[in-house]
């Protein structure tokens, strides 16, 4: 009987519709603490910090990488604004460099530096927003500070560690320092790797908590992995391992990086606005200098990527000209006949873009083509009369003989 009454039960069990499971809220990064306003260094360490840092300002002040450029300057403060918010943002010295490379830092003492190379490969200005956000993380999070320690501390040990170690003279207490620095080295390291996923958990709950789409994140760091392919693959290197954990890495790996600033994004952020026209016009006067200082570091696939992501909103005269002055560098004789087409392209668009003839003449000119290639050349000369090379590129014309 208590069988068969067992069995009703389980019967009725099975035969009852299912609940509803209470829906699962979606984890993201946390939002960031209340602002607590702009912090005064305490103790001997952070005073130090913050002399040398106000010392290297004072250098930066006056430095001709410095990009003074107002409208510029007044775009990239407004994105961090946008990002962090206006109370954290208000006290922030930013200084724009000209430096092509993909990087920003953020000194103890409230100095921002932002470098070209970071504004030329963002495409929106939520994507600008998440490396800004990224390094007020650390700022906020003193991590300077704390870096500075533990370094400290690690050396300390080192030091008294090799003086023991010379004491004692033995085989195995050289064996053991060794083993003593190791452990030293590989803890800096993983430290500074806890210190940049702070910070990215900080600059995505910025965005969470902001204006703009936090799944940006995620994007520049896939973007930029897709660009050190692309260098690789250009120097006839094997694809890069971007998720191999490195003892002494002191980042986590790009690829651990995308998986988890993804998941952690606000689900609801990505119809947030990107920002990408307002970001397009804000560089638009600069990005061709930023290209020709990417195209003068020799990294041929890097580039390559940059200019077609660049172009992906549409092929202008300059972008044509840069991709020239890119082939043309490389010099292969396949190269200039791709960069004469590059140029072609660029004066089809331009006809006054002296620069494109110039880059032109000089490509037909070592292809063969003489006729063209002079005739480029001469109008060069005749749209950059005061050109620093107009000596030079007259010499060449003339060394090409009677018009044929």
């Amino acid at each position: 009987m208590r069988k068969l009454l067992v069995a009703l039960i389980a019967t009725a069990i099975i035969s009852m519709p299912a609940l509803a499971a209470p829906k699962a809220k979606a984890v993201t990064a946390p939002t960031p603490p209340p602002y607590t306003g702009v912090y005064q260094p305490r103790g001997v360490d952070e005073i130090g910090l913050w002399r040398e840092d106000d010392e290297m300002e004072r250098a930066l002040a006056s430095s001709p990488l410095v990009i003074r450029d107002e409208a510029l300057n007044a775009y990239v403060r407004n994105v961090l604004c946008k990002t962090v918010g206006s109370d954290r943002c208000d006290k922030v010295r930013l200084y724009i460099l000209r430096v092509p490379m993909f990087n920003a830092t953020m000194s103890p003492n409230g100095t921002m530096r932002v470098f070209s190379g970071l504004l030329l490969r963002t495409k929106s200005e939520a994507e600008l927003g998440a490396v800004l956000g990224h390094e007020f993380g650390h700022f906020e999070k003193r991590h300077a500070l704390e870096q500075f320690k533990k370094a400290r501390s690690g050396t300390d040990l080192l030091s008294w560690t090799a003086v023991l170690a010379s004491m004692s003279g033995t085989r195995q207490s050289s064996e053991s320092f060794d083993d003593i620095r190791l452990s030293v080295y590989g803890g800096l390291a993983r430290f500074g790797r806890n210190q940049e996923r702070e910070a990215d958990l900080l600059g995505l709950g910025y965005l969470n908590d902001g204006q703009l789409s936090p799944q940006a994140a995620s994007r520049v760091w896939r973007n930029l992995i897709l660009e050190v392919e692309a260098s690789s693959a250009a120097r006839g290197l094997s694809k890069p391992n971007f998720n191999g954990v490195s003892f002494f890495a002191s980042h986590p790996p790009d690829g651990e990086r995308v998986n988890y600033l993804y998941a952690l994004a606000a689900p609801d952020g990505g119809g947030r606005d990107e920002g990408t026209d307002r970001h397009q016009a804000a560089l638009k006067p600069w990005v061709t200098t930023f290209l020709d200082d990417q195209v003068s570091l020799n990294d041929f696939g890097a580039t390559e990527f940059l200019i077609n992501s660049v172009a992906e909103s549409g092929w202008t005269a300059d972008l044509w000209r840069a991709r020239g002055d890119l082939f043309r560098t490389r010099g292969n004789p396949r190269d200039l006949m791709n960069a004469a087409d590059f140029y072609t392209k660029s004066v089809g668009l331009n006809p006054e873009l002296a620069e494109a003839h110039r880059g032109r003449g000089l490509s037909l000119i070592k292809t063969g083509r003489i006729v063209e290639g002079r005739a480029a050349l001469e109008r060069y000369l005749q749209l950059q009369p005061t050109a620093s090379d107009a000596s030079m590129i007259a010499v060449t014309v003339a060394s090409l003989g009677e018009k044929q």
